[in-house]
């Protein structure tokens, strides 16, 4: 039986550290157009924000992923079989893939994956009780650089890598590919990989729920600065960027972007960047898919979609992938 206290003595904490971030984000600076790495918005106020998105009216995904899980869990468990090893990347708070435990036969263990501490802790303390036959086995790290998974203590069937939530979205070109290779390799021999991804639709849908009316996303956003500032020493003015998100038809996704509200200078690392009043600094991306578009990227990757499970308003997708 797992505890909580098994769970968090089996914790493996690879957060990154100062220097880490600090480089990250140099080079983001450094680029043209200027960006920052998506993946620190996820502090323990960024989680909690992140979590009152989905709850916001115009945030669909999640309530429209949560649902497809509920009406297809039974169904994705008799495809992926018993005694998995479940691992998740960007675990978040876990409500999805309570869903996906309970529906599984004799899961082996669960590895959670979740660059936020806090989160990362928070699920785990709500998991472990709730699901006491499966061990318990939380990573904290960055899931888009190898991690070495800790090993059950019960010889699992295989690895099912778990990816909801549409975040491979927010991967561009090659980042996408090699972060679905690197899933191909966690996978391992005759490993299965469920994804949820965001599909292609009214763009007026899509662009709302970046924009919530209550202002969350925008607070979510911003909160990234806020970080970077108490973490690293950075001195940006949140009052002097404003958030951004735009949907782009052509390129089939979210653009979302800190913009720049004067002219104005930040220190970061030793280093100072100069910033134009209107200059947009490109924070993250939220691609969606068609059915083609999706099935060439796996390919890309060496996978192949085996088996799809679509929401229809708002389209979602659920799709289980092997490697070709």
């Amino acid at each position: 039986m797992s505890t909580v206290s098994d769970a968090l003595d089996a914790l493996t904490d690879l957060q990154p550290d100062r220097a880490r971030i600090t480089a990250d984000i140099l080079h983001g600076l450094s680029q043209h157009p200027r960006q920052l790495p998506s993946k620190y918005f996820y502090d323990a106020r960024g989680s909690a924000l992140f979590e009152q998105i989905t709850r916001q009216p115009e945030y669909y995904p999640t309530r429209t992923e949560l649902d497809l899980l509920q009406e297809r869990a039974a169904d994705i468990a008799a495809v992926v079989g018993p005694h998995l090893h479940v691992v998740e990347l960007g675990s978040g708070s876990g409500r999805k893939t309570e869903i996906l435990l309970q529906a599984l036969v004799d899961p082996v263990a669960y590895t959670p994956i979740e660059i936020s501490r806090a989160a990362l802790l928070d699920s785990v303390a709500r998991l472990a009780p709730a699901l006491p036959e499966i061990e318990m086995l939380p990573v904290c790290a960055d899931f888009t650089r190898p991690v070495q998974l800790p090993e059950p203590e019960r010889e699992p069937a295989r690895r099912l890598v778990f990816f909801p939530g549409s975040t491979l979205g927010n991967f561009a070109g090659a980042e996408a590919v090699a972060l679905l290779r690197a899933m191909r390799q966690t996978m391992g021999e005759g490993g299965l990989a469920l994804i949820g991804i965001d599909l292609h639709k009214d763009p007026t849908l899509i662009e709302a729920a970046y924009n919530d009316a209550a202002g969350v996303t925008a607070e979510f956003t911003l909160n990234l600065l806020r970080r970077l500032n108490r973490e690293i020493g950075s001195d940006f003015d949140l009052e002097s960027f404003a958030h951004r998100a735009r949907y782009s038809v052509e390129r089939l996704r979210i653009e979302t972007d800190l913009v720049s509200l004067r002219d104005q200078q930040v220190h970061v690392g030793g280093r100072t960047f100069n910033f134009a009043a209107g200059e947009a600094m490109r924070v993250e991306y939220s691609h969606k898919y068609t059915e083609a578009s999706f099935a060439l990227l796996a390919a890309e990757a060496g996978l192949q979609v085996t088996h799809r499970w679509d929401a229809q308003a708002p389209a979602f997708g659920l799709r289980l992938l092997r490697a070709r």
